[in-house]
C-alpha cells in the first residue's frame, strides 16, 4: 500500500536519506518494512527563527500495511492512502487536420503547446519574432554594456520569452498532474530533479537557457519545426475560421493556431484587434521594484545562524492592505539583480532576475497592486497598454537612457527628491528621481500607505537602505482573449487558441507552460494528425 506520510520535519542540512527513519517512527513500523520512499513536497519553515526546519509530505510504499492494520485502526497524524492523479493524454480525434498547426510564439505556453503536439505526431510549426536563445543571450549581453536596444531580440522576446531571462521561479498556485509534467519536463532539460517537490523551486537565470535549448530540440527530433526572426505580421480569417498565418517570413497555411504571444507583444494584440479577434480590458499589476540589501533580508528572515544552517539567501513575500488597495510583492529575487526589461524604444521598465547561486548583494522584488478599468479611465482593449506607455515613456524621458531612475524609500515616505549616487544591482547603473516623475498618483499613495506595514513585517528589514525602481509595469498582461473554456478555442474564431500570459490566463512559467500543454490536449483530442 502506498501512505502519503506529512509534516516530516528535518533540521537544515540533516542528511534527507535520514527521512527513513523519521517515516518509519511515524508509521510505527521497522525501517525495513517500507519497500520505497519518495519526496513529494518540501519548504522551509522559518516563522521561528530559534527553531527553523525544513518540512517534508513523502509517499511511501509499504507493502504489509494493509495486512497488518486492519480497516477500523485510525492511521497515525498526518497519515492517509495516497491518491494519485494520473496524467492523461487523449487518442487523435477523428476531423481531418489538413496542415500543419502553427504555435506562435515560443515562451512557456508555447514551447510546452508545440512540444505536446510535437511527441504526438502533429508536426508543428513554432514561429518566434526573436531570436534562438544562444543569440539572444549574445543580445541581451550587449544590452547590458551599454549597446542599443534590439526591439525584437531582447529581455522580452526571443527563444523562451520572457521567462528565459525571469529569474527561474517556477511556483504555481495550481497543482495536479499537467503541472507535474510540466515540472518534470523541465527536471528532465537540464533542470534540477528537486524543483518537482520544493515548495518554491528555482532554477535561475543561468540555467534557463540550456533548458529552453533543449526542450526545443525535442521538439524538433519529434517532428516540430522552429522559425526564428519570423512575426506574425496577421491572422487570416475566413468566414469564422482560422486560414493561416501571415509571417515576416511568409505566409504559413493552417486551421489551428495556438496564439502564445506573451504578454508584450503589444504590436500584435494591434494587428489581432484589427482582423476583428474579440480582445478585452484585463486588470494588471503595476508599480516598483524594490531593492535592498540581502544580508539585511536574510538576517530579518533567519537570524544570525542564517549562514551555520547553510540556509543562503532568505526570501519573502508580502501582502497587505494599504487603504482602499492591496500592495504586494512578487517575483522577489534573492540575492538578484534589477534589468531593463525593455523592448520597445524610449520606452524604461524593471523586471528582476537572480542567477542559481543567489550571490548578489542585492535582494529585490515587484512591489504592485492592481489597476482596473475606473483606475485607467476606459474598458478599450488596449486600454491598459496606453497606460503602461504612459508611465515607461515618462521614466526614459528623465534621463534618455536605459539607466534605471531610483528613489530611495525613505525619501520616498518624506516626500523629498533623492539625490546623489544610488547603489544598485541594475547593470546599466541607476540615476536619483522621484517616482512622481513616472508614476500615476495612485500608485504613489498605494506605496505610501503600504510600505511602512511591510516594514514591521520583516522587523525594520524591508525598508532599512531601500531603494525603490521603477516602473515595474509588464507583471501581467492588461488584455483578455475571451475563450470557451471547453474547447479552448476564441471566442467567434474557429481553429484560434489563445493560451499563457499573453491571453490572460496564466501567471508566471509553469502556469503558462501548463496552459500550453491544455490547449496542445485540445487540439489533439478534436484532430487526426496532419498528413
Amino acid at each position: 500500500m502506498t501512505l502519503r506520510v506529512g509534516d516530516l520535519k528535518l533540521a537544515p542540512g540533516q542528511d534527507e536519506a535520514e527521512l527513513a527513519e523519521v517515516i518509519s517512527r511515524r508509521l510505527g513500523c521497522a525501517t525495513n518494512a517500507i519497500r520505497t520512499w519518495r519526496i513529494l513536497r518540501k519548504s522551509l519553515d522559518a516563522r521561528r527563527r530559534d527553531d527553523i526546519h525544513h518540512i517534508y509530505s513523502v509517499a511511501v510504499d509499504v507493502p504489509e500495511w494493509e495486512s497488518a492494520h486492519s480497516p477500523e485502526r485510525k492511521l497515525p497524524q498526518g497519515v492517509a492512502p495516497l491518491a494519485d492523479t494520473p496524467f492523461e493524454w487523449p487518442a487523435p480525434g477523428a476531423q481531418p487536420l489538413e496542415s500543419r498547426p502553427v504555435v506562435v510564439g515560443s515562451g512557456p505556453a508555447g514551447l510546452f503547446a508545440a512540444y505536446m503536439l510535437a511527441i504526438s505526431g502533429y508536426r508543428p510549426i513554432m514561429i518566434e519574432r526573436g531570436r534562438d536563445v544562444k543569440r539572444r543571450v549574445a543580445d541581451v549581453r550587449a544590452f547590458d554594456g551599454g549597446g542599443a536596444l534590439d526591439p525584437e531580440s531582447n529581455y522580452l522576446f526571443g527563444e523562451g520569452g520572457a521567462g528565459t531571462f525571469s529569474d527561474g521561479k517556477l511556483t504555481c498556485r495550481n497543482t495536479g498532474p499537467d503541472v507535474t509534467r510540466v515540472l518534470e519536463l523541465l527536471a528532465e532539460s537540464h533542470g534540477k530533479p528537486e524543483i518537482v517537490y520544493e515548495h518554491r523551486p528555482h532554477l535561475g537565470s543561468n540555467r534557463l537557457p540550456l533548458i529552453v535549448r533543449t526542450l526545443r530540440r525535442k521538439m524538433e527530433a519529434a517532428g516540430g519545426e522552429a522559425l526564428f526572426d519570423c512575426r506574425m505580421e496577421d491572422l487570416i480569417v475566413s468566414d469564422g475560421r482560422v486560414t493561416g498565418v501571415a509571417t515576416s517570413s511568409g505566409f504559413i497555411p493552417a486551421s489551428v493556431v495556438i496564439l502564445a504571444i506573451g504578454h508584450s507583444a503589444r504590436d500584435t494584440y494591434e494587428v489581432l484587434l484589427n482582423r476583428g479577434v474579440p480582445l478585452q480590458f484585463k486588470p494588471f499589476q503595476m508599480g516598483v521594484r524594490i531593492e535592498q540589501p540581502q544580508a539585511a533580508i536574510t538576517r530579518a528572515r533567519y537570524g544570525d545562524s542564517a549562514q551555520a544552517l547553510g540556509l543562503g539567501a532568505a526570501d519573502y513575500n508580502l501582502a497587505v492592505h494599504a487603504g482602499p488597495r492591496d500592495l504586494f510583492t512578487f517575483c522577489m529575487c534573492a540575492g538578484g539583480y534589477v534589468m531593463a526589461s525593455v523592448s520597445e524604444p524610449e520606452h524604461f521598465c524593471t523586471n528582476g532576475m537572480s542567477e542559481s547561486w543567489h550571490d548578489s548583494p542585492f535582494a529585490n522584488s515587484g512591489l504592485v497592486m492592481t489597476i482596473g478599468a475606473e483606475d485607467v479611465g476606459s474598458d478599450h482593449p488596449l486600454a491598459g497598454i496606453a497606460y503602461q506607455r504612459r508611465a515607461e515613456s515618462a521614466a526614459f524621458r528623465l534621463r534618455g537612457s536605459y539607466e534605471a531612475p531610483a528613489h530611495r524609500a525613505a525619501d520616498f515616505l518624506r516626500h523629498r527628491r533623492s539625490k546623489g549616487t544610488i547603489k544598485t544591482s541594475a547593470p546599466l547603473g541607476a540615476f536619483a528621481a522621484s517616482l512622481a516623475d513616472f508614476l500615476p498618483p495612485l500608485i504613489l499613495k498605494t506605496l505610501e500607505r503600504g510600505l511602512p506595514i511591510m516594514d514591521r513585517s520583516l522587523r525594520g528589514a524591508f525598508l532599512k537602505d531601500a531603494v525603490l525602481v521603477g516602473p515595474e509595469t509588464r507583471g501581467s498582461s492588461p488584455v483578455k482573449i475571451p475563450r470557451d473554456d471547453f474547447t479552448r478555442q476564441c471566442t467567434g474564431i474557429e481553429g484560434l487558441y489563445p493560451c499563457g500570459e499573453g491571453a490572460g490566463y496564466a501567471g508566471g512559467i509553469v502556469s503558462a507552460a501548463a496552459d500550453g500543454l491544455r490547449s496542445a490536449r485540445a487540439v489533439v483530442a478534436a484532430f487526426a494528425q496532419p498528413k
